[in-house]
Parts: C-alpha cells; sequence; structure tokens
C-alpha cells in the first residue's frame, strides 16, 4: 500500500507507551510485593538459580582477597618471629646477666663471711679491672689503690684462700701478683703438725713448690697449707695450697713438694686486700729495731739469724731479681723453714 513503511521497519508501540506500561507494572509489583508479599517465593527461586552465577562473579574478589590476606599473614608471622627472635635473645642475655649477678652477690657474701670471720687485719673490697700475663708474671689489676690504703706487700683473699699479693700500688689502682708469679714467697705451714715451709711458684704453670723442705719431713700428699703469718705480711691460717706430691731426694737431703693453690686464681672477680704491715729486714737501726722509711714500700719479713756456736738448717735466702731505674722493689717473703 502506497505510504505505508516496510515490514522490516516497522516498530512496535512508540517509546512512550512502553515506559508508561513498564512504569505501570513496576508500581503494581511494588504495591503487591508490599501489601500481599506474593513474591517472596518467587524471590527465592530466583535467587536458588542464580546463586551460582554470583558465586562465579564473586571468584576474582575472592581470590584476590585471600592472596591478599595470605600475605598479610606471612609478613605477621614474620615479624612476629623475629620479635620473638629478638625476645628470646634478650632473655637470654637477661639469664645470663641474672645468673652473672647472682653469683657476684654469692661470692660477695662468701667474701664478706670471710671478712666477718677473721678478726685481724682490716679488709678493703676490691674488683678485678684487667689481668696482665706473661710466661713468667702472672698479674691483676684492681680499682682501688693508695686512696683506699692499699700498699705494696699487701696480701689478696677470696673466700678460698690466698690469691696473691700486691707488688705495686697507684693512686687509684693497684698490680697484684698472683701465688704462681715469681715474684712472691709465701710463709706457710702445714695445717696438721705445723710444719714451716716456704712456698714459690713451681716451674709447673699453676702450681707452687715448697723448697729446703727436709727428706723426712712430716709432709703427706694432701696436707693442707696455711699461712703461718711470720714476716706480718700474711695473717695466720689463710689457706694457700694443698700438697699433691712429696718426692724426697736422699743426695740433697731435701724433698721435692709440689702443691696446688686452693684459692682457684683463674675465677672470681671481687676479692679482699688485708691491710697489713711487715718489717723490712734491710731498714733497721744498731739495734735491731725496725725502722719504717717514709714513702718506701716494706720488704718483706726479717731473715733469720742463727745464733753464734748453734748450727743451722736453714736454707739461704733467696736473691731478689734486679730491678730497673725508677722503680720500686716489689715485696718478697723470706722466712725460716
Amino acid at each position: 500500500m502506497p505510504g505505508t513503511a516496510p515490514s522490516l521497519f516497522r516498530h512496535g508501540p512508540p517509546g512512550w507507551a512502553r515506559l508508561a506500561t513498564f512504569a505501570v507494572v513496576a508500581l503494581a509489583l511494588m504495591v503487591v510485593d508490599a501489601r500481599l508479599q506474593m513474591l517472596d517465593v518467587a524471590r527465592h527461586y530466583i535467587g536458588i538459580g542464580l546463586h551460582p552465577f554470583q558465586t562465579v562473579m564473586r571468584l576474582p574478589r575472592d581470590g584476590a582477597r585471600q592472596v591478599a590476606d595470605w600475605l598479610d599473614t606471612a609478613a605477621r608471622i614474620r615479624a612476629e618471629d623475629e620479635a620473638e627472635s629478638r625476645r628470646r635473645i634478650e632473655l637470654a642475655q637477661l639469664a645470663t646477666h641474672a645468673a652473672r649477678l647472682a653469683e657476684e652477690n654469692r661470692q660477695l657474701r662468701r667474701l664478706l663471711g670471710v671478712s666477718d670471720d677473721r678478726t685481724g687485719a682490716p679488709t678493703v673490697l676490691v674488683e678485678l679491672l684487667y689481668e696482665v700475663r706473661t710466661q713468667f708474671d702472672q698479674r691483676l689489676i684492681i680499682n682501688k689503690g693508695q686512696n683506699a690504703g692499699i700498699d705494696a706487700g699487701m696480701p689478696v683473699i677470696n673466700e678460698r684462700g690466698l690469691v696473691g699479693q700486691v707488688v705495686r700500688a697507684g693512686a687509684f689502682t693497684a698490680e697484684v701478683a698472683l701465688l704462681t708469679d715469681r715474684a712472691v714467697s709465701v710463709p706457710v705451714q702445714v695445717l696438721r703438725n705445723g710444719l714451716r715451709a716456704i712456698a714459690y711458684a713451681d716451674a709447673t704453670p699453676g702450681k707452687l713448690e715448697l723448697r729446703y723442705v727436709p727428706a723426712d719431713a712430716d709432709l703427706l700428699a694432701g696436707d693442707l697449707l696455711v699461712t703461718s703469718g711470720l714476716g706480718g705480711w700474711f695473717a695466720p691460717g689463710v689457706p694457700v695450697a694443698r700438697v699433691e706430691e712429696v718426692v724426697p731426694d736422699l743426695v740433697s737431703g731435701y724433698a721435692g713438694v709440689l702443691a696446688q693453690p686452693v684459692a682457684e686464681l683463674d675465677h672470681h672477680r671481687h676479692f679482699l686486700v688485708q691491710l697489713t704491715e711487715g718489717v723490712d729486714p734491710i731498714l733497721r737501726d744498731a739495734d735491731g729495731n725496725p725502722v719504717q722509711p717514709g714513702g718506701e714500700a716494706p720488704m718483706g719479713p726479717p731473715a733469720p739469724t742463727a745464733e753464734p756456736g748453734s748450727e743451722s738448717n736453714e736454707a739461704p735466702a733467696t736473691p731478689a731479681a734486679p730491678l730497673s731505674a725508677g722503680t720500686s722493689p716489689p715485696p718478697t717473703i723470706s722466712s725460716d723453714a
């Protein structure tokens, strides 16, 4: 029919009519759903049908979230592990420090017990600063000196026994020679029977020897040696060493005696210095009375002398080692055996 559009391009109802129709249907459905709730069943089944599609559509989002959560969890676990490792190391250090403090407290209590038990020379508590050891010299540097009343010749002890002797004292520090140092000699006696001798450093590291002991002397392995108090430097009764070996030499008439110090010289950091005074055998007046010079350190106890016409079995005194210029001689103890 002329004037009519081909069926290929024929359209439905006009747009305004369709918009009005859909609006009316939407309003009707809203009223029915709000008033009568007749669409709940339809909504339920439609939700069941759409659920697989919703799950598939959420997969990328859920996967991204899981990856992000895993990365966050891994980072948090690493941070917590590092924090725990650091805390464990700190706790180990604190435990070690606490154990060291506890051991020092126990030693200080034992030292205070030694100081209370020994009624004699007053004592000064000192602390080790550092060690100076060579092939021949074994020295400790302590944190107190002449300002605390410490002077050359004074003995150093711990809770077990004699450690050494002060050989040089400054204003604020002092140098201590251990028992096993060649500069130290100690007058001792056997606790069991009172036999007197002199202890020197032995050639064997960490050992002491008793020189000029008669071969038939009553001395046995295991005997405890204590200071005899001769000379005034060492207070009597301080444990020194325990006899390990007695080998009589019939040719020389003396016995080779080897002893082990009981004070554990390589242990602990705190010691007691006994403020004792010895007698200098060199500085004596014409009547034989000791003279204390000003500003010089005492040298040790007087050398034994034999009465005229009497026989003496005393051993000759060991000559002192030469000293360098400008240094005060370290105290050496020599007494009758």
